[in-house]
């Protein structure tokens, strides 16, 4: 049968991906994806024919991906972090009925681990993952998420936290939080995670919301046993409790 990768490439670098997402992008003829992220792996692949198109066009780079794959060609269709989280995967599983393809989904490294890495180990214990970008998701809901995981004292990892149309998103999240959390509870920022301008760094819930961040940047925010230890950001796992 006609084969469709749905491949997640981390950060962008060749480091960050995991070699499943290599050998599928090495099998394939054409890859299929966002501008940039087709400019950041481009160099790894030489001799690959690329198809891309800009921001907010993912139903018809889903779509793309689906006609060549099922004319015969051999297609991937790469998107940054997991393919299965805030990904391509659940769209174009959704657009794929018809269509005589097989598709395979590839993991990558989302955001929230390979931030964590960078700050220290954030989130070993139960957390939850939510992006402020209401885009696709009304504020209302993202509101009741971050009021039900802070008040379950989870750690919180937030994607999307700021862009110019939402620069006070932050800002509004870090006010929900504090009715739940100490104003001193451990936080942390990782900014161009494996990419030029890579930077972390951690502070205080209270600091958070005036802190500098935009859309590449994952905001961490520790739960009530977070610590920083020497510069790390460290959520107990507790097996000192044992």
């Amino acid at each position: 049968m006609k084969k469709l990768f749905v491949v997640g490439i981390g950060a962008g670098n060749y480091d960050g991906l995991t070699v499943g997402a290599v050998k599928a992008l090495e099998k394939v003829n054409l890859i299929v994806g966002y501008t940039v992220y087709c400019k950041l792996i481009k160099p790894f692949f030489p001799g690959k024919k690329f198809l891309s198109t800009p921001m907010m066009q993912e139903l018809d780079r889903c779509r793309l991906a689906l006609e060549h794959a099922a004319s015969g060609e051999s297609v991937a269709i790469v998107c940054s972090g997991d393919a299965g989280i805030y990904g391509m995967a659940s769209p174009l599983l959704e657009l794929a009925s018809g269509y005589d393809v097989d598709i395979e989904i590839v993991a990558g490294v989302t955001a929230a681990s390979s931030g964590a890495a960078l700050l220290g180990s954030p989130i070993t214990n139960d957390f939850a993952v939510i992006s402020l970008s209401d885009l696709l998701t009304p504020w209302e809901v993202i509101e009741r998420r971050l009021e039900c995981a802070s008040e379950a004292d989870l750690c919180i990892v937030l994607y999307n936290p700021t862009s110019h149309r939402r620069a006070d998103y932050l800002k509004k999240a870090c006010d929900i939080v504090m009715r739940h959390r100490s104003p001193d509870t451990v936080c942390g920022i990782a900014h161009n995670i494996g990419r030029e301008g890579e930077e972390s760094s951690i502070l205080r819930l209270s600091a958070l919301s005036e802190a500098r961040t935009d859309m590449f940047s994952t905001v961490f925010i520790g739960n009530s046993k977070t610590k920083n230890i020497d510069g790390k950001m460290v959520t107990p796992r507790g097996y000192r409790n044992v």
